[in-house]
């Protein structure tokens, strides 16, 4: 028996195909937006391949501490570009938000991408002060919470982080040795219990576990281990699906900034 329908998103929900489109051209026009503002700083490297680049987009004014966001697509597609609308809420609240591109699988394995974004963060620590708050979706949910795990950041770093909210996150990442996917990413059961945010120690830091309730059951459960191995505040958003569950990130006041803030 494989797992690939469980984790197959798109072909359970109705217009999928219009969605990466969709994003792609919000993204743009808030490129567009902020970098006409003076506000936008695209491509900086933080490593050596191309791909290893961010995007910091600033707030108007003084800034409030630090926000990253972790784009998903199950390590294998996807882009900083596709997401830039994704900081309008917290660019509203008033953070510098950095959205960093990493390489994908098969090109890498995980592990090479989880050490991408521990040194992505590192460098996004050094373009702003104050509190650093890490959310990602999916594939990029498990990045976030991968950084919690004993001494994968800095700890001038690791002390600076206040907040981590793992969106439909992947915490366990051993059912996917039993997709085709895994052809890919090429993991054995060592690797993906070693890239299991499930296994890692219980972290310190306050995390919120999101997720939609109207997604595939294989994510409300990834969702729901975590959240219980961790000991984790646990949100199943109503009406909400794998592709609308981020749209939250966009206003300012809604339910999940307000939850990412403690404003809630």
């Amino acid at each position: 028996m494989t797992l690939d329908d469980a984790y197959a998103n798109g072909d359970h929900i109705a217009n999928a195909a219009a969605y990466p489109p969709r994003w792609a051209d919000a993204a743009e026009a808030f490129r567009k937006a902020l970098s006409a503002a003076g506000r936008a700083r695209l491509g900086l490297a933080y490593g050596a391949s191309v791909r290893q680049a961010l995007d910091l987009f600033l707030p108007e004014g003084q800034a409030s501490g630090l926000t990253v966001f972790v784009h998903g697509g199950f390590w294998r597609l996807f882009d900083r570009s596709s997401w830039s609308h994704l900081a309008e809420g917290a660019v509203a609240r008033g953070q510098v938000v950095a959205m960093p591109s990493y390489d994908l699988c098969p090109e890498v394995r995980i592990a090479d991408i989880t050490r991408q974004i521990a040194t992505a963060v590192s460098f996004a620590a050094g373009q702003a002060s104050g509190p650093i708050r890490l959310t990602g979706h999916s594939a990029g949910g498990h990045l976030v919470a991968r950084m919690l795990a004993p001494g994968m950041l800095p700890d001038a770093v690791a002390r600076r982080i206040v907040h981590v909210m793992p969106i439909s996150p992947l915490s366990d990442l051993r059912p996917l040795l039993q997709t085709a996917m895994n052809d890919d990413f090429r993991m054995d059961a060592a690797m993906a219990e070693a890239e299991s945010p499930l296994l890692q120690p219980r972290p310190e830091v306050p995390v919120t576990v999101w997720v939609g309730a109207d997604e595939r059951p294989a994510f409300l459960d990834q969702a729901r281990w975590l959240a219980e191995a961790w000991g984790a505040t646990h949100v199943t958003e109503p009406a909400r699906h794998h592709f609308d569950v981020i749209d939250g990130l966009v206003r300012p006041d809604s339910a999940m900034m307000n939850a990412f803030f403690g404003t809630g």
